[in-house]
């Protein structure tokens, strides 16, 4: 099963990382470890939740105005 993850700098240091189609999120020091970390957490919830996922999420950007 394909999943989506999002990986975000945390203000910390390291990175959060984050399963929009379960809603799992974990974090690891690096890209590597955390998406690694969510790995695991999303097949620990599968196992408990489990879901037939027939659709990604869309990711894009968007611009807000910047204030000074």
């Amino acid at each position: 099963m394909q999943l989506s993850a999002v990986l975000t700098p945390a203000p910390e240091g390291g990175y959060v990382a984050f399963n929009p189609d379960t809603g799992t999120t974990t974090q690891g020091e690096t890209l590597e470890e955390a998406l690694s970390n969510l790995r695991e957490a999303t097949e620990l919830y599968l196992k408990e939740f489990p879901q037939v996922i027939t659709s990604r999420p869309l990711l894009t950007t968007f611009e807000v105005a910047e204030h000074a």
